[in-house]
This record gives structure tokens, C-alpha cells and sequence, in this order.
């Protein structure tokens, strides 16, 4: 009957007050019947209680979800490549706690912004003496080969250079021509940061210039020496680099360098202090200038004088 039904329902009613008033006192629930501050766990025992309660079926949850863990921003200078990739999409909050708005962290890009790059010359001209491009290779940030082809040069080879370049007469058969591989590798390394060992050897074989910073010569960083052991001004080979802070061996055989390996070791040493060498290049950079048009500091009178107006305008006045 109806009222049966009531009685049923106050009474099931009465259950569930009961019950809310018992959490409220373990501190589960808050005043106003909404969850306190508790464990997911302890969250999930009160929702169980309060539907068993009410005279529902809890559903069965046999996983919680963890809370998402904050992953500081800042890493140590001996922190592993791995973790420095993870790192590289950090997303830093501006303001205060309330502000929703996030930038990317400035020191470093994200690791798909970031490739190394070795190049192999022969010898061309009077002698053999001019270098030219005969194979170029690149990496990208976890050392996967992106590109490596070989180069005819625009001169006849007079030198091969085999005992250090690995190039003989056969490589040249399927060789692709200077100019179009330029092309090809220029539009990889664009918008790039660009590492590798005395880097400038290899941009001056593709006839190319790499805005400076974004640029990373392994051969010249302070971090790379002084981890290393060496005088900052000390001249160091790549391969000395490498058995001293990576304890491999390269350039070992006797068929010549391999421009695949030499780009992946470049890669291995920049990663190993990145984090470092990143810090300590955004610092020595030098401020930029201030606009004197948005700059509101600027005394704006100084744009009344003579020098600053047009020559037609001038004229016109006069």
C-alpha cells in the first residue's frame, strides 16, 4: 500500500541520516554532505557506504585512480637523456596558483627541435686541397638516422681521403649532386638546433651559415671540457670526448670515419649536459634593446627634432 511504501522510504531515509551524521564525525564527509579531504580510497568507502545506505547497489571499483604526480620543471645537471626528454614539454604556470594561462619552459625546445649532423669531405682543386662535400648524415634527438647520402661534388675528386672519410670511387656511383642535396639537407636543418663537432667544418662544405643560436659545437662547450677534465681552451677531438665522458671507442677502424656514428656521438655528448649547457647559454646571451616605441621609459621629445622627421616633409616646410 502507500503507506508502506512511506514507511519504507522514511525509514530507509532515517538509515541514510544516520549513516551521514557517523561519517561527518570520522571527518569523511563535511558539513554539507560533500566529501572532505581524504584519500581517493577513503572517498570510495563513503561513496559505498552512503549508496548501500540509500538502499542502492555500490558498484564495484576495484581500481583508484592515483592523483597525477607534478613534475618540477628544474633538473639536475646530472640527470639522464631520458628524463631530459620527458622534461622538454614541461609546462610552467605564469601568476599565481589561479591563473590557468601556461607557456613552455624557454631553456630548452622540445627534443623533435633538435638534430646532429656529420659530414664527410674529399678533396678537390689544385692537390686535392679544396674540400669538398662527399657524404652528409643526420640524427635526430634520440640518434635515429634521418638522413645520410653521398655527394658528387662539383669539382673532379682529386682526393678521396679514404683513410679518414671512408669514401672510395664505387660511393660515388649512386651519389645525388651537391645541389640538390643542399636543398634537402637545409630544409631539415631549418628552424633546428643544430649539434655537432667543429660544426663549422661542415657548414662551410654545404656552403651554408646556421644562425649562431642554434647552434651547439660540441667542440667548443666549456660544460663538455670541464666535465671531461680538460682546459676549457683545450682543443678536443670528438673521439677523445667520447672515451672520457662516454667510455666508448670510435673512429677505431681502418676504412674511415663513419658520418652516422660521429652525428650520434655529438647527439650523446649534448644530451649528457644539456640541462647545464642550456642554462648557462640563456644566461650569457645578451639582453636585447628595448623598442624605443614601446618602451615607455623613452623620452618621446627626443622624436621632435630635425633628424627624426622625413626628407619630403622637411622640404615641404620650408
Amino acid at each position: 500500500s502507500p503507506q508502506g511504501r512511506s514507511k519504507k522510504k522514511s525509514r530507509k531515509h532515517q538509515r541514510f541520516m544516520a549513516r551521514r551524521a557517523v561519517l561527518e564525525q570520522k571527518g569523511v564527509l563535511g558539513p554539507h554532505g560533500h566529501l572532505g579531504h581524504q584519500t581517493p580510497e577513503a572517498g570510495l568507502e563513503a561513496h559505498t557506504a552512503l549508496t548501500e545506505a540509500n538502499g542502492t547497489t555500490a558498484p564495484r571499483c576495484d581500481k583508484v585512480p592515483k592523483p597525477k604526480r607534478i613534475v618540477s620543471s628544474s633538473l639536475s645537471p646530472s640527470a639522464s637523456p631520458d628524463s631530459i626528454a620527458r622534461h622538454h614539454s614541461v609546462l610552467l604556470c605564469q601568476g599565481n596558483g589561479s591563473s590557468k594561462r601556461v607557456r613552455t619552459s624557454s631553456l630548452v625546445l622540445r627534443p623533435g627541435k633538435h638534430v646532429a649532423i656529420d659530414c664527410e669531405m674529399v678533396g678537390t682543386g689544385p692537390q686535392g686541397k679544396l674540400s669538398e662535400l662527399a657524404r652528409c648524415s643526420v640524427v635526430n634527438y634520440e640518434g635515429d638516422v634521418i638522413y645520410d647520402k653521398y655527394v658528387r661534388p662539383e669539382l673532379p675528386i682529386v682526393d678521396y681521403r679514404t683513410r679518414w672519410s671512408g669514401i672510395t670511387k664505387q660511393h660515388m656511383r649512386n651519389a645525388i649532386p651537391f645541389k640538390a642535396a643542399q636543398a634537402e639537407i637545409l630544409k631539415i636543418l631549418k628552424d633546428k638546433i643544430v649539434v655537432g663537432h667543429a660544426i663549422h667544418n661542415d657548414f662551410q662544405a654545404l656552403k651554408y651559415f646556421h644562425p649562431k643560436d642554434r647552434t651547439r659545437d660540441t667542440s667548443q662547450s666549456p660544460v663538455l671540457k670541464k666535465r671531461a677534465g680538460l682546459p676549457v681552451r683545450a682543443n678536443v677531438s670528438l673521439k677523445n670526448l667520447a672515451r672520457y665522458l662516454l667510455h666508448k671507442k670510435i673512429q677505431v677502424g681502418r676504412k674511415g670515419h663513419s658520418s652516422v656514428e660521429d652525428a650520434q656521438t655529438a647527439m650523446e655528448l649534448y644530451r649528457l649536459v644539456e640541462v647545464q649547457w642550456e642554462k648557462e647559454l640563456a644566461h650569457s646571451l645578451p639582453p636585447r634593446p628595448p623598442s624605443p616605441v614601446t618602451d615607455p621609459a623613452a623620452d618621446s621629445s627626443q622624436y621632435l627634432d630635425d633628424q627624426y622627421w622625413p626628407t619630403d616633409l622637411m622640404a615641404s616646410s620650408l
